[in-house]
């Protein structure tokens, strides 16, 4: 019998193989990944230092261990060249494969600025545990780390490095942190807390040259002003990985795109989590990650489940002021409203009919989330 096979082992390929087990632990289940297939919890690489936490500690179980729990065969250092549907053939750099059915859990590239400069090269980006451990061989104690993107991620790497001692520069287009999650109190307040850590704010500015100087980096921003640091570390967002979808014929958009069973314009191959568009959505966080593991892990077991995404709040790990933001779909009509309570912000979206549709809350009012996220309509119902 040809195996299910799973094209990835982040947190999306493991849970979805760890969810068919419950309903399947007899079907063969070939995991094929391009790294170590080690398991470990992706949102702690912008904490970890705070924690602690090496990013050897940070592994969980190894791709031998995990095999053994999951009762499958897992392909380590293993990269996809070509994806034939019509065959239902995979092809890779150790060989072929063929699949009953095929799940794309890809995830997504770091986006890299168009820049100019001899440094560009040194640019470093973390979207896995081994780009991790490439920062931390290469950060020193006190180190400066000018970080480029103030959204979600630059943040989080903001607060943990400069609670770590080391001096840190945020640079970004948009007029205040997290612009595209939360309005502009908010991401002041949060700009305020971290800049009390000593984080330097470079707002409505973007990065034009890295140069090297003197074993260090001189970055110039487009207003001709001048950064100075010992890294630079971009954090501007990810691209999902639709190339090997596109090439073998598959419908891609801003991602792979899929119906609401995680299926693509091929019955038999699939794609869930940062590399796959639901109904026009790319949701890069866990929490749409576990619903949709759980449905299409039904789908492939014999019971066709659409994947149904509630209200989910994401919580920003920025200790300095502790955040949770939950921003409206993109298509919404309304408007924010602003309360500040002693030490907090509380920013709710409300359409005009008064019906909350998503918030920001911070501080002192961080501990609404929950309450709030029971009031939000489903992102996907």
């Amino acid at each position: 019998m040809d195996p299910l096979v799973i094209l990835g082992t982040g947190l999306a390929g493991y849970t979805l193989a760890r969810e068919f087990r419950k309903h399947d632990p007899d079907t063969p289940l070939l995991l094929v990944t391009a790294d170590d297939g080690a398991f470990y919890s992706k949102p702690m690489l912008s904490n970890a230092l705070a924690q602690g936490k090496t990013p050897e500690q940070l592994i969980t179980a190894s791709a031998e261990r995990m095999a053994e729990q999951l009762g499958a065969e897992i392909r380590t250092f293993t990269r996809a060249r070509l994806l034939e549907p019509a065959s239902h053939r995979l092809e890779t750099n150790q060989g072929d494969h063929r699949y009953r059915q095929l799940v794309l859990a890809l995830g997504a590239d770091p986006i890299r600025l168009p820049l100019e400069g001899n440094g560009v090269d040194a640019v470093l980006s973390i979207n896995d545990r081994l780009d991790y451990a490439r920062f931390r061989e290469a950060l020193g104690p006190g180190d400066r780390v000018i970080i480029l993107g103030a959204g979600l991620i630059g943040c989080e790497f903001a607060n943990d490095l400069a609670a770590t001692g080391h001096a840190v520069e945020v640079v970004d287009l948009a007029p205040h942190p997290l612009a595209s999650l939360a309005p502009a109190p908010v991401g002041s307040a949060l700009a305020a807390a971290l800049a009390g850590l000593g984080v330097g704010w470079h707002m409505e500015r973007s990065a034009q040259r890295v140069d090297r100087q003197d074993g260090g980096f001189r970055v110039v921003l487009d207003d001709d002003s001048v950064l100075e640091g010992d890294l630079v570390l971009s954090a501007v967002g990810l691209r999902p990985r639709t190339g090997l979808a596109r090439d073998a014929g598959l419908a891609t958009g801003r991602g792979i795109r899929v119906d609401r069973l995680l299926r693509t314009t091929s019955p038999e191959i699939f794609a869930l989590g940062d590399c796959a568009e639901v109904e026009g959505r790319v949701l890069p966080f866990v929490m749409p990650i576990m619903h949709a593991a759980r449905a299409l892990a039904a789908t492939l077991s014999g019971a066709p489940t659409p994947v149904r995404y509630p209200a989910m709040p994401v919580v920003v790990k920025t200790p300095a002021w502790p955040l949770a933001v939950s921003p409206p779909p993109p298509e919404s009509q309304g408007a924010w409203h602003i309360e500040q309570p002693e030490g907090g912000i509380e920013a709710l979206y409300r359409d005009a009919g008064g019906h909350l549709l998503g918030f920001a809350v911070g501080g002192s009012a961080a501990g609404r989330r929950q309450a709030l996220a029971r009031e939000l309509p489903p992102v996907l119902g």
